[in-house]
């Protein structure tokens, strides 16, 4: 199969019969630099992290809920009377500290759903969390958003 990438099939003029059209030049003079030899010596020059999410700080933005719904964006079925949220990028299953900034109640929610789809919000969030933070009346609320590590 390699091979078939060196060459390109095309019918001959004289005899009707398929073949290479031209074959690629292969050096066996070549050494390569130490540039593009792999080595298991050396360290990587980079840390991995599983989840670079979890190392942002804060942000902050408006907060709305939602009670409706059959299924989340991540599968599992929505239930308002758990505490869950949907974010716009975080990976589901991140956890988040929502802080009411008008009231300094806080709650700990775990992101399973997308969203929210209005421009301008930050999280929306389950019923259960909203009324923890008491925005229900209100409907939205300005919050700080911390990732837990």
């Amino acid at each position: 199969m390699l091979a078939a990438c060196a060459q390109s099939s095309v019918v001959s003029r004289n005899s009707g019969t398929f073949g290479p059209s031209r074959q690629a030049s292969v050096r066996h003079d070549h050494t390569p630099s130490h540039r593009f030899v792999a080595s298991t010596t050396q360290p990587a020059p980079f840390t991995f992290h599983k989840n670079s999410a979890r190392t942002r700080t804060a942000s902050q933005g408006l907060a709305s809920f939602y009670s409706e719904g059959t299924q989340t964006a991540s599968g599992e079925k929505f239930d308002a009377n758990e505490l869950t949220a949907a974010h716009p990028t975080l990976p589901f299953g991140t956890r988040l500290r929502v802080t009411n900034v008008a009231t300094g109640r806080s709650v700990t929610v775990r992101v399973n759903d997308r969203g929210p789809y209005v421009p301008g919000r930050a999280v929306d969030l389950s019923y259960s969390a909203a009324q923890s933070l008491g925005m229900v009346e209100k409907g939205v609320a300005n919050v700080r958003l911390d990732v837990v590590q």
